[in-house]
């Protein structure tokens, strides 16, 4: 066995995740921040989910962090980040819910729903023209392993599905565009644009008024659409409120937020218009991920490299 494992979680499923450790890594010395972590020195391994910045930093012997979520900006954004490997998680069970979330959301817009919402509201019985689906233009930013997955599950659907991503990448049944030179080209065809990049400094604000006012506006989905299922820091609140006010957006779904929870004087709460989930679009519970988790610890115990490492240089 190796040294003591940290789990440092902030939220409400932080004695969840030692029950579950103590349950199926029966043995190890498992330690929960913040009252019962001991000596520093003891810990080796450290399973983290939104700590705070710096408490990493206070444990000699750290050999490795995973990360219980998919991202991992919110490590990446500590300065004083031990130099160890990071690993993050990537679960099927996890990629199939965002995809469920974007197609859901992409439907709902491509479908009219909240204009249905609003007539049941007030008792109108009035059917709106329906274009199909092979009509509509649908943009995914980020072709990572969620996005690249919901863009084939769009394009069977019939959607005219294209991909974005910093550098090339090649999916089959859907158009590529790749870095600066494809971005407008990639906006100007899109009248539904998803977002599922990763937070680094790059993408910090990307998703802002002067890209909003590029994308298609006078397609078949009667206007443009934003979908964000990624990080908050990607947009810019008042860019989007903004878009909704100059008709440059037609609606927007919003799981993720710069500040959360969403402060209550946000006008994107009322708006009528825009779809606001809490940060629970790739929702899963840690008993889904317990197992892949143990076999990251086992990997390490073993003098293993992990799987899923961080490339701390861009970012994810």
């Amino acid at each position: 066995m190796g040294g003591a494992i940290l789990v440092a979680v902030s939220g409400p499923h932080a004695d969840e995740w030692c029950e579950l450790l103590r349950t199926h890594a029966p043995g190890r010395d498992i330690r929960q921040w913040p009252n019962n972590v001991g000596n520093p020195a003891d810990v080796t391994c450290a399973c983290v989910w939104r700590m705070p910045r710096g408490l990493l930093a206070g444990f000699p012997n750290l050999k490795a962090i995973i990360a219980l979520s998919a991202g991992v900006d919110h490590l990446l954004a500590d300065p004083a980040l031990p130099d160890v490997p990071i690993a993050r998680i990537i679960h099927r069970d996890l990629t199939m819910r965002m995809i469920e979330y974007i197609v859901l959301h992409v439907l709902m817009h491509h479908r009219r729903q909240r204009r249905y919402d609003a007539q049941q509201r007030q008792r109108v019985w009035k059917p709106h023209d329906q274009p199909p689906a092979s009509d509509v233009s649908v943009g995914i930013m980020g072709l990572g392993v969620i996005g690249t997955e919901a863009a084939k599950v769009l394009v069977q659907i019939g959607f005219k599905v294209a991909g974005w991503s910093r550098t090339a990448k090649k999916v089959n049944g859907i158009g590529n565009f790749h870095g600066a030179n494809g971005l407008d080209e990639f906006l100007a065809r899109t009248e539904i644009l998803v977002c599922v990049l990763p937070a680094t400094p790059e993408t910090d604000g990307i998703l802002n008024l002067r890209l909003f006012r590029r994308l298609k506006r006078d397609g078949a989905a009667g206007g443009a659409f934003l979908i964000n299922a990624a990080r908050g820091q990607l947009q810019v609140d008042a860019d989007i409120a903004a878009a909704l006010e100059e008709g440059v957006l037609a609606g927007a779904t919003l799981d993720v937020f710069p500040t959360e929870p969403l402060t209550p004087e946000s006008p994107l709460w009322s708006h009528p218009a825009v779809t606001i989930t809490p940060h629970n679009a790739g929702d899963i519970s840690p008993r889904a991920l317990i197992r892949d988790v143990i076999a990251q610890i086992e990997r390490l115990e073993s003098g293993l490299t992990l799987h899923h490492l961080v490339d701390r240089g861009a970012g994810y």
